[in-house]
């Protein structure tokens, strides 16, 4: 009995592990302040979209996560010489997409797609634009500083991207992670599957 109860204990302590486990945990974290004046920076533009770059998410929840993106954005790089400027980017977020099964797909997306999460219908759109843009910094080449725009709030903040400029292509990626509350996205989930409130932003841009 004592052997029983022993390896029932440890099952579950084990369940409780792999539940717990952080899935952003290579994300950088960022902090989100006040909206920052934002400057239109001049120089050559390049542009980009989910025809080439992918704008990726993961959520989580105590039993698992969630892989999700989006299939409709376009975007711009400002650049000056070898130095990039700006970038900015339109999320359309009627085209988010998830990773559930081809049955379930459509019911969380179109859960995602009300005022528990990213109220599509009256926010058709997300927005970035850096405010600033340096070398340098942990966990990356470069640290973009921007507004981030969802839900109707602007939020800044700053992450770690690897970037590389070369024969007029622009490549950028970058991981990091928000705190969806900062946004309105206010939706617990279930008593026994509560969502986290940091989800995870992964970006693989090529513009030229």
């Amino acid at each position: 009995m004592k052997t029983a109860f022993t390896i029932g204990v440890l099952g579950a302590f084990a369940l409780l592990m792999i539940a717990c486990s952080d899935a952003t945990a290579n994300y950088a974290g960022t902090n989100a302040t006040g909206a920052k004046e934002v400057t239109e920076e001049t120089g050559t533009e390049l542009k980009f979209s989910n025809e080439n770059s992918k704008i990726n998410f993961l959520g989580e929840k105590v039993t698992g996560h969630h892989d999700g993106g989006f299939n409709k954005f376009a975007g711009k790089a400002v650049i000056d010489g070898d130095t990039l400027k700006q970038v900015e980017v339109t999320i359309d977020m009627d085209s988010i997409w998830t990773d559930n099964d081809e049955a379930d797909e459509p019911k969380l997306t179109g859960h995602l797609k009300t005022a528990d999460f990213f109220d599509v219908k009256n926010h058709p759109e997300s927005k970035f634009i850096s405010t600033g843009i340096k070398k340098g910094g942990e966990g990356g080449t470069h640290t973009i500083t921007g507004n981030l725009t969802m839900r109707g709030k602007t939020k800044s903040i700053s992450f770690p991207a690897d970037i590389t400029l070369k024969d007029g292509t622009l490549t950028a990626k970058a991981k990091f992670k928000i705190d969806r509350q900062q946004w309105g996205v206010h939706f617990k989930g279930m008593e026994d599957n509560l969502i986290k409130d940091e989800v995870g932003l992964a970006l693989d841009i090529s513009a030229g």
